[in-house]
């Protein structure tokens, strides 16, 4: 016998998460706009509209209030990290810890709830209701809301519902007979005569209460973000009007103000116009492509290499930007246009944080775009190349492999260089193919890389090319560290057929022909101990007696490593 389905298995999550999206919009039209407005008519329609799907598989909707977010059946149906515009965070914060949504709430009570939580956030400091006591006034029927108090009457933190009564007509009723009593008593004032205290209730006097309001009301105006809240009068006309005109002339207004966010380095507000306009891209119906194409030009600017160079070069100015979110939501928006002018911008940065953010930004957009990637591989004078190079190896994008083909023979040492240790970190056939032919390149730091990179990996297409260097007249040419490596490559990669060339280099010859040099004779015996077969090490074990000194030492160190 099995139990009833759970409710994620008939309704999807993301149904929820649309309707409290639509509860968020409609709790900032309440918020900006009258009853009789057309956009607040339009929230409450879509509101509506939203519910019902819920109510096709649900008969009520519990959603459990944490500090940002809102949770409905273990999965989190709004997230907003941004306290100062989270709804979850302004009933969290007073309290609230459940809120269940019956239905035909939408029908009337609904708005008035939402109404009742825009009260509730803009109350001054010192006023004496909260969020709880305007939410009893008004005695929901289809809405229930559970609650904590912050200071229980023996010390605990109790778990409230909305179902209270206030006891308000009783205290009513004892001030009215209070006030009775105090006017039977009072003796009658002489005629003419004016007492001051009636001055007190007229219009052209304020109670002090009712004065720290007004300055509250105004500090607040103050306060207010009038051009976030412009913004979005526009946004709600933009999904509300259908007609061409309008909505091209908002872009305009759009496409005017947003480069001036960014130099302003008003970047919650950039972030929001970003957001805002995916959003509408997404879900407005019947939308033009040239009104879409347009949405999505403003995230296609923002990845301009010279929008982008201006915008890191702000942050780089202002590092303490860098830790926040609302500066991460703007970078998150790049395109593959900005991987070049951010990975010139990384090795110049003096904060730590910014250039870990960047790096962060860098790697997503290089995992994402490989192509780009390739194309400033290509781009033999971009000052991102050495930055470009090494994020290949690092990621491991093995698409890159071609274009760091080309960067191996660049003619600058560093580039070659860098190329070589990517490669080498790639270690595919195709890879240390390129990285052979930098085993004969002019710089020799570039060479060393080259040969232990090979010799690391045992690559056998090198052979040939390391055999003839090492028996061959340019190992002469070479320093002693140079020399070793070599030999420790071929060691490596030829195994037991270098075992005849390797004697013929370290032991005696006969009394007619010339000996080789104690360093080369060394270093065959370093070879000779990675080889690390039986008849290499027999030897090695002959030359342990070598008159050179270097000699002997080279032996013992390739008897020890043969044998570990």
């Amino acid at each position: 016998m099995t139990g009833d389905p759970a409710p994620t298995d008939i309704l999807p999550v993301s149904q929820v998460a649309e309707l409290i999206n639509g509860l968020v919009k409609a709790l900032r039209a309440y918020h900006m706009y009258l009853p009789n407005n057309p956009i607040y008519q339009r929230a409450s329609d879509n509101l509506r509209i939203a519910f019902q799907p819920i109510w096709a598989a649900l008969d009520e909707l519990v959603l459990t209030v944490a500090e940002t977010d809102f949770v409905w059946e273990t999965q989190v149906v709004y997230h907003q990290l941004n306290k100062n515009e989270s709804v979850a965070w302004g009933l969290f914060k007073d309290g609230m810890r459940s809120l269940t949504i019956r239905r035909g709430a939408e029908l009337e009570e609904l708005p008035r709830f939402l109404e009742t939580i825009n009260r509730a956030r803009f109350l001054p400091t010192d006023a004496g209701d909260d969020l709880l006591t305007l939410l009893w006034e008004q005695e929901f029927e289809f809405i229930a809301y559970k609650f904590i108090e912050f200071f229980g009457g023996d010390g605990g933190v109790p778990e409230q519902t909305g179902t209270y009564t206030t006891g308000g007509a009783d205290a009513e009723a004892a001030a009215r007979d209070r006030q009775a009593a105090a006017t039977a008593e009072a003796p009658a004032r002489p005629k003419g005569v004016v007492d001051v205290e009636e001055f007190d209730s007229t219009l052209y006097f304020l109670e002090e209460r009712e004065i720290n309001q007004v300055a509250a009301a105004v500090e607040d105006e103050y306060r207010r973000d009038v051009r976030m809240a412009a913004l979005n009068i526009l946004f709600d006309l933009f999904e509300l009007q259908g007609e061409d005109a309008i909505r091209g002339e908002i872009l305009g207004v759009l496409e005017t103000l947003f480069p001036n966010f960014l130099n302003a380095r008003d970047f919650r507000t950039a972030a929001s116009v970003l957001r805002e306009s995916r959003a509408l891209g997404q879900g407005v119906q019947g939308l033009g492509t040239a009104h879409a194409g347009r949405l999505d030009g403003f995230i296609a600017k923002l990845s301009e290499p010279a929008i982008v160079s201006q915008l890191v070069q702000s942050l780089d100015e202002a590092p303490a930007l860098a830790g926040d979110a609302t500066v991460a939501d703007v970078l998150r928006e790049l395109r593959a246009s900005a991987l070049e002018p951010i990975l010139t911008w990384i090795p110049n940065l003096s904060a730590s944080q910014l250039r870990q953010l960047l790096e962060g930004v860098a790697d997503r957009l290089a995992e994402a775009h490989p192509s780009e990637v390739l194309r400033i591989l290509r781009s033999s004078e971009s000052e991102a190349l050495a930055a470009g190079i090494a994020l290949c190896g690092r990621l491991q994008l093995m698409q890159t492999v071609p274009g760091l083909g080309d960067t191996v023979v660049h003619q600058n040492s560093e580039i070659r260089l860098a190329s070589v240790q990517a490669l080498a970190q790639l270690g595919t056939p195709a890879a240390l193919a390129f990285v052979e032919k930098a085993l004969e390149d002019q710089d020799r730091s570039v060479r060393l890389a080259a040969v232990r990179a090979v010799g690391a990996r045992g690559y056998k297409g090198a052979q040939r090319r390391i055999e003839s260097l090492v028996l061959g007249k340019a190992v002469g040419e070479m320093d002693l560290t140079e020399k070793m490596a070599f030999f420790e490559a071929y060691g490596a990669i030829a195994g037991p057929s270098a075992v005849k060339p390797l004697t013929a280099l370290l032991l005696p010859r006969g009394l007619l022909r010339m000996k080789e040099s104690p360093e080369t004779r060394a270093c065959a015996a370093i070879a000779l101990g990675r080889v690390r077969t039986p008849e290499a090490r027999e030897v090695l074990q002959r030359a342990a007696d070598d008159k050179e000194l270097v000699v002997r030492n080279a032996v013992s160190r390739a008897l020890r490593e043969g044998a570990a």
